[in-house]
Order: C-alpha cells, then sequence, then structure tokens
C-alpha cells in the first residue's frame, strides 16, 4: 500500500534542458532496483521545467530513496545542470489507483 510520496521540482539551466530529460529517462534503471520506490515518473511540466513523482509503502521506503543512489546522483549533477536546487516536497498519499 502506498502511503508517502515525494514531488522534487527541477528548473534546468539555459542549454540544459535535453541532459535534464536523459538523466530523468536514465535514472529509471536504478529506481527499479529499489524495492521500496512502487511507482516513479519522470515528467516534463514544460520546455526547461521537470519533476520527480515517486511514491513508496512508509516513511522508511521514502528515506531509502532519498538516500539511494538516483537522489545522489541528481544531487551531483544539480550544479551543472540545474538553475536551482531541487525543490524536495514530501506529500502524504490519500487515495491511490494502480493497475491490477
Amino acid at each position: 500500500m502506498i502511503k508517502t510520496a515525494l514531488f522534487v521540482r527541477l528548473e534546468a539551466k539555459p542549454g540544459k534542458a535535453a541532459e535534464v530529460e536523459n538523466f530523468l529517462r536514465g535514472g529509471l534503471p536504478l529506481v527499479e532496483q529499489e524495492p521500496a520506490t512502487l511507482a516513479w515518473f519522470g515528467i516534463r511540466l514544460g520546455p526547461t521545467t521537470f519533476g520527480i513523482f515517486d511514491a513508496f509503502p512508509d516513511e522508511s521506503g521514502r528515506q531509502a530513496h532519498l538516500s539511494g543512489k538516483v537522489a545522489a546522483a541528481l544531487m551531483a549533477k544539480a550544479p551543472e545542470l540545474l538553475a536551482q536546487p531541487p525543490a524536495i516536497e514530501k506529500a502524504d498519499v490519500l487515495a491511490v489507483k494502480l493497475p491490477a
């Protein structure tokens, strides 16, 4: 059951949108190795605005993700790719519909 989530807003530096998109696409194999990350979406909100939405069964799963390989890679690449630090918001999931 999904109870917690993260929404991370990413604003690419000028000329870096394609690299941010590639970073998000490349993050999927790393996230697939995280058993407590039950859902993960790399999204584009606009020409230079991106996001990550991911969901977890509990707080320990969320913390494991925040300490994982994708988070570490994002923080390492942030100064090069992003106009500002990632805006990370924690959320409680109130309702869910997933494929059976």
